[in-house]
């Protein structure tokens, strides 16, 4: 089967890319808070709404029995695109956020105790530190912090004397939401791993970017949401290794996540059903196997050439904007784009770009500590998809710079 090598061919699947916003031709540029679904996503959630839908794994029925096949492909297609070595290893969850938190208090509350610490980055999302802190607060352990330097860098020099025997548990981004910066999660996983201490991996903004290999990665835990991937909201996958995920309770009770109950005692499904309680987003994790096959229908080298233009037309140009600042230097990065310029709110230049059509994200990003560390407030952010083009690149900077002109 010939793959997808057309930019027009990739945007022709995707009906919200042909709407208008403010007269203006829309130029979505934020996908890195969420991304716009294709075709094929769109017609099974439409399907299944309107006739495939029974609970799964609960009842015999035809309609059961067709939507627990579908949610279990889906399943399948994860396993295989993640290259998870079971699909027991896969759970789904409604995002990266419900992820971390299940590994949170199903893995920190078993094993972590008073003292014990947890480590995160300097550059994580709040939903990858929040939750930690958390389970910290009621077990009295600690979160320590891997700091990044000023170009975004995790500062890897300092990393052994933070892994010391206190460190239960490490979790990072793969990419942050902020810096777009591919982080060297082999080489910390490598290192944690020296010492004994498993690694949880936040493949949120990495995982549309990112050929992902998680037995290649050797990371103990992936996290990413199915919004971020073409997919419905309200969809995400935790990976696990199995010997891992076999030894930690359940995060919630309830239906589907049993073997037997009784007052006295409840026993509890196998995986990956013990993580799963209660009626899923069902429809929403079958429509995960569309947007898989969308992914793996693009040819991966036209679509790395794809990137890697934009990338290096947005550095060029926006280093070039006086007053701009860039978040982020580095030799390996997506297409994601974190900025400020001086004398201009980046909430201001968010709302008149709005006015010219282009989408973009504004504010702290869900990442308050980082503010804190560049020593701003907010930043502006223009992330990209497979469907964005080099045209909309040049248009958003044109754009950009009619914007910083009217606030001057």
């Amino acid at each position: 089967m010939n793959k997808i090598a057309d930019i027009n061919q990739i945007r022709s699947l995707f009906p919200a890319l042909e709407q208008s916003v403010n007269s203006k031709t829309l130029v979505y540029l934020d996908n890195g808070a969420t991304s716009q679904k294709p075709k094929q996503v769109i017609d099974l959630v439409n399907r299944m709404n309107s006739g495939v839908n029974g609970n799964i794994h609960r009842a015999v029925h035809e309609l059961s029995s067709q939507t627990t096949e579908l949610y279990e492909d889906s399943r399948e297609a994860v396993r295989q695109f993640i290259n998870a070595a079971q699909k027991e290893e896969i759970i789904f969850t409604s995002g990266t956020t419900a992820s971390i938190n299940l590994v949170a208090a199903s893995y920190g509350g078993k094993y972590l105790r008073k003292g014990d610490s947890v480590l995160v980055s300097e550059a994580e999302h709040h939903s990858n530190i929040v939750p930690w802190q958390l389970i910290c607060e009621s077990k009295e352990a600690n979160l320590r912090v891997l700091p990044v330097d000023e170009n975004g860098n995790w500062r890897m020099d300092m990393l052994d004397n933070l892994l010391d025997s206190s460190v239960k548990i490490v979790s990072v981004s793969h990419v942050s939401n902020v810096l777009g910066l591919i982080n060297p999660v082999e080489e910390l996983i490598s290192r944690a791993h020296a010492k004994g201490i498993p690694v949880m991996v936040d493949g949120a903004q990495s995982i549309v970017h990112i050929e992902t290999d998680v037995r290649k990665l050797d990371c103990d835990f992936y996290a990413f949401s199915g919004h971020k991937l073409y997919g419905p909201t309200g969809t995400g996958v935790l990976y696990g290794k199995r010997e891992i995920l076999d030894s930690i309770p359940p995060w919630m009770g309830g239906g589907d996540m049993v073997g037997t109950v009784t007052f006295e005692k409840t026993t509890y499904a196998p995986l990956p059903l013990k993580f799963e309680a209660g009626t899923p987003n069902f429809i929403g994790a079958a429509a995960m196997l569309e947007a898989i096959r969308f992914v793996e229908s693009i040819d991966k080298k036209f679509l790395e050439n794809s990137e890697r233009s934009i990338v290096e037309y947005m550095i060029e140009e926006l280093l070039k904007i006086e007053g701009l600042r860039l978040y982020g230097v580095g030799e390996s990065r997506i297409s994601l784009f974190s900025f400020t310029v001086n004398g201009a709110h980046p909430s201001d230049l968010a709302m008149i770009m709005d006015k010219m059509g282009v989408a973009l994200r504004s504010g702290q990003m869900c990442a308050e500590p980082l503010m804190k560390r560049y020593g701003v407030e907010s930043m502006l952010r223009a992330s990209f998809a497979a469907y964005n083009t080099i045209d909309e690149a040049e248009y958003f900077i044109a754009s950009l710079k009619r914007a910083i002109k009217m606030l001057s």
